[in-house]
């Protein structure tokens, strides 16, 4: 009897250093594990998707949204386009004085903006040798008059009406999204641009 007790005692101290053993090694995994995860979770946020720094920034990161703190820090800054053209800058605008009939065809802007633009110069027209106009041009002005945003028919009208030898053109080169709308000049700047008569004529 004594030696079944004894053999049972010794089972049990076994059994139980056993579990203890395995209990630690468990507690120690989960130790290591859980420093593991620390570390993610202090490199990338708790979710696993926090701010990146940004030199390590790629553009999955990007499309992820993983930067978003950088983003707030940073700020979102409107860029100008880059073909922008300031139609409130005189060094944009040309001037021609051409006798009729002159070669010009213009072309109606979309109805939005309104006004006329150069679509062509005739071969060996009057403006063809005087080489200053161009497609493209936006009429802004004739003689004193101001014509941006004019139907077709009032803004050529203006043209057909000059009574003078050679008739002063005033063109902002530059495409119409530039000279009207929000990205346009103002109205009052035009009025005293073309009231001023700043742009000196080349011909």
């Amino acid at each position: 009897m004594k030696t079944t007790t004894l053999l049972a005692i010794a089972a049990t101290t076994s059994t139980t250093q056993a579990f203890t053993t395995s209990t630690n090694n468990v507690r120690t995994q989960t130790s290591l594990n859980m420093g593991l995860f620390d570390g993610v979770k202090d490199a990338f946020g708790s979710s696993g998707m926090g701010d990146l720094d940004a030199q390590r920034e790629t553009p999955i990161d990007r499309w992820m949204g993983w930067n978003t703190k950088a983003d707030a820090e940073q700020g979102s800054v409107s860029k100008a386009p880059s073909d922008f053209i300031d139609s409130m800058d005189e060094k944009n605008y040309i001037s021609v004085n051409l006798p009729k009939p002159m070669g010009i065809v213009f072309e109606e802007n979309d109805s939005e903006f309104g006004g006329i633009f150069v679509l062509e110069i005739n071969e060996g027209s009057n403006a063809e040798s005087e080489g200053s106009v161009r497609p493209g041009d936006q009429l802004v002005a004739v003689g004193t008059k101001k014509v941006s945003g004019l139907a077709f028919e009032d803004a050529l009208g203006a043209i057909i009406e000059s009574s003078e030898e050679k008739t002063k053109l005033v063109f902002f080169r530059g495409p119409s999204k530039f000279l009207y709308g929000p990205a346009g000049a103002s109205a009052e700047w035009l009025d005293e641009f073309v009231g001023a008569a700043k742009v000196e004529s080349t011909a």
